[in-house]
């Protein structure tokens, strides 16, 4: 395969043991050995390699190809038994920062990007948690969002168009089409206008269905998102694209809308003794229209804590700044004992008079809840907060012994109206399979992440992931929330898309895939096509 592939191929590529060992992971639970590796110099590079594939597939029906940018997905969706695309090596461009659309190719690290974007006063809203680790092409493919996404949205938000190679092998662009257009590139008879016409086909013979399966969550990235593509006034196939995994077509370049950045930002914390006025109190908040709602448990705190030495590193403040900085929670713990949830408030502004009214307002507005507040005085006792937030899930990883962090469950959500109701019922799922979690996330949008410790030597556990999903995600059912607000199917979440659709909406699932890649070529057994057997199966068990 590498001698046929080198003869058309410019980028590198590989097929040694330590390769295909470092790409059988990214940050999931899984291994899967692929079978080779190739770094694009371009987009003409992966046309081509589509086009062998293709040609080549009913010799050997194994053959696929799974494009992968920093390899940060926890879902295993960048894990694949034939042949990576890594883009970080060579599709790494970024053009001129624009508000109206910056064009940038997917293996640009979202931590380059950010600093060019600030230097103009913009910036892309939607970046996740994860931000110094993941990149464009990533945050593309599973709809990212994070912290601004109360205020702005996800990944779908901000793509004015797009450049994706279909099954054919060739490159294509995708952008928002009016009625008129769409019935052109439909009557157009060749490979693009077909998949635009069954497509199409597709959502107006089943929009009931489709609109009937939108699940009742400000958040999803469970399955195709059917009904986003038409609207019935523009057809936009980035709708559908972004979030797909790279299962349905391979974006080589984004052409990504930004927004001004307000200069003042300023935190008010909220300190919860338990979860009995979680909801009422974000209801309360949410008409104050914040720029987030976070939010992280007991657990996170007792982290950041114990790992201070790391914290003091990760913030630029000093020793006992940062010492100081804690006293709030400090006299807390002393006065009442740890609390249960600490939620993050976060307004911005033109100016501090502007934010402040915002703060006051808030303030007065909660007050009867008679909960412990606290303003954050400055930037760097705010970003004190948010790094205890963002960097939690590194700590995890970096210092736990014996065991290690099991992304499994770990993006769920439901409308916040339920979250008293919801977490509470979760816990105890949890807590039945003795698992040991911290819990953070967007409280605002009802969005949690739950990031178990897990003794991965022990092979029960494989099965205790399955039976606890199996839990977990019924109790989702019961709310109809999703299994995924952000981090995507993948492998670890494809399995149990039945647990939120009916059989006939993952038959349109099914079709979607098909329409777009007939021979299976494009990153195959997520979103479709694989089963909890599958799953289990490549769950890494620890020698």
């Amino acid at each position: 395969m590498k001698e046929e592939i080198q003869k058309f191929f410019k980028g590198d590529i590989a097929d040694d043991a330590e390769t295909l060992k470092k790409y059988s992971h990214d940050a999931s639970l899984f291994e899967v050995m692929p079978k080779l590796v190739v770094y694009p110099r371009d987009a003409l590079d992966i046309e081509r390699l589509v086009q062998w594939v293709g040609e080549n597939k009913a010799k050997d029906p194994t053959l696929s190809i799974t494009i992968r940018a920093a390899g940060s997905c926890m879902s295993g969706g960048s894990l694949n038994e034939s042949i990576i695309v890594d883009v970080m090596k060579y599709m790494n461009h970024l053009s001129e920062v624009r508000e109206e659309g910056t064009v940038t190719q997917p293996g640009v690290f979202y931590r380059d990007f950010e600093p060019k974007t600030l230097e103009r006063g913009l910036i892309l809203p939607c970046y996740t948690a994860s931000k110094n680790l993941n990149a464009l092409g990533g945050m593309y493919g599973n709809n990212s969002a994070g912290e601004k996404t109360l205020r702005y949205g996800k990944m779908e938000n901000f793509i004015a168009e797009s450049k994706a190679i279909f099954a054919d092998g060739r490159e294509y662009t995708i952008k928002p089409l009016t009625r008129d257009e769409l019935h052109h590139k439909i009557n157009q008879g060749d490979y693009e206008g077909n998949i635009y016409k069954n497509l199409f086909e597709l959502i107006e013979q089943n929009q009931d269905r489709i609109n009937e399966a939108r699940p009742h969550v400000s958040k999803n990235s469970a399955g195709y998102y059917l009904w986003n593509a038409w609207d019935g006034k523009i057809f936009d196939l980035n709708k559908l694209l972004i979030g797909s995994q790279g299962t349905l077509a391979l974006t080589t370049e984004m052409q990504v809308k930004l927004v001004p950045v307000e200069p003042i930002s300023k935190l008010f914390v909220i300190f919860l003794k338990n979860l009995s006025h979680l909801a009422e109190l974000v209801n309360e908040v949410l008409p104050t229209k914040p720029d987030s709602i976070e939010s992280y448990d007991d657990a996170t705190l007792k982290l950041a804590i114990k790992f201070f030495p790391d914290m003091l590193r990760t913030m630029k403040m000093g020793f006992f700044k940062l010492l100081l900085s804690f006293m709030p929670e400090a006299l807390m713990v002393l006065n009442g004992g740890l609390p249960k949830l600490i939620m993050l408030v976060e307004y911005t502004g033109k100016t501090e008079a502007e934010v402040d009214k915002k703060l006051e307002v808030l303030e007065e507005k909660i007050k009867h809840f008679k909960l412990p507040m606290h303003r954050a005085h400055s930037k760097a006792e705010s970003e004190k907060y948010w790094t205890i937030r963002r960097e939690s899930f590194n700590l995890l990883r970096k210092h736990v012994k014996g065991r290690r962090t099991a992304p499994f469950v770990d993006d769920v959500i439901v409308e916040p109206k339920f979250m008293p109701e919801f977490l509470p019922k979760m816990q105890a799922i949890l807590k039945k399979y003795g698992l040991v979690v911290t819990i953070n996330g967007h409280a605002g949008n009802g969005n949690f992440h739950i990031i178990p410790l897990m003794d991965m030597h022990d092979s029960r556990n494989v099965n205790i992931i399955k039976k606890c999903s199996e839990e977990v995600y019924d109790l989702i059912k019961e709310y109809k929330g999703s299994i995924t607000a952000e981090h995507n199917d993948g492998i670890i979440r494809t399995p149990y898309l039945d647990r939120m659709y009916s059989p006939e909406v993952l038959e349109l699932f099914k079709r979607t895939k098909e329409i777009f890649d007939p021979q299976n070529i494009f990153n195959p057994g997520k979103k479709v096509g694989i089963n909890e057997d599958y799953m289990c199966a490549h769950i890494v068990v620890e020698k």
